[in-house]
């Protein structure tokens, strides 16, 4: 039987004895993880300030937390979009869906949005958390991922879904 051994704002534990071996799993939060892309065919990434890591900035994809009782994957993601960058796709595509069971459980929704248009909602975590809106071709994209300027995480795997849809990736 699973018991839970830790809940905090973000993630919960849980311990569960199967066949005599003591069993963790991580529960995080769904999340949308967005690849806004411009007419001139640029990726916009944000540079955000993220005072929980080190270091304490970091280049990442408009992403957030799936709040269910505010809509579907995809209205959070264009909330997301409209938060973080001001603007909102005309076109919102998923790109992939990843779930994730075990020690560490979660979904993951990527999408891409093209068509973008200025359409500006507050940022809940405040307007000074985004400090740069970066805008990168698909090639710049790699580089960035293969030169460990962009942090390896989830969101990488979705940087390689996105290019090999874009035909950039094999």
């Amino acid at each position: 039987m699973e018991k839970e051994v830790y809940k905090g704002q973000i993630i919960r534990v849980t311990e569960e004895k199967i066949d005599n071996i003591v069993w963790e799993r991580a529960y995080l939060p769904d999340g949308v993880i967005i690849f806004p892309i411009t007419d001139e065919g640029k990726i916009i990434l944000i540079k955000e300030k993220r005072p929980h890591e080190n270091p304490p900035v970091r280049i990442k994809p408009v992403s957030g937390i799936l709040e269910h009782d505010k809509g579907t994957p995809e209205e959070n993601a264009q909330r997301e979009m409209q938060e973080e960058i001001g603007l909102k796709a005309s076109e919102l595509e998923l790109l992939w869906s990843l779930k994730g069971s075990g020690t560490i459980t979660h979904n993951q929704y990527f999408f891409i949005g093209r068509g973008l248009v200025p359409s500006k909602l507050p940022n809940p975590d405040g307007e000074e958390v985004i400090l740069e809106l970066i805008e990168f071709s698909p090639q710049e994209l790699y580089q960035a991922v293969l030169n460990n300027e962009l942090k390896w995480s989830m969101s990488t795997l979705g940087i390689f879904r996105l290019l090999q849809r874009l035909g950039t990736l094999g």
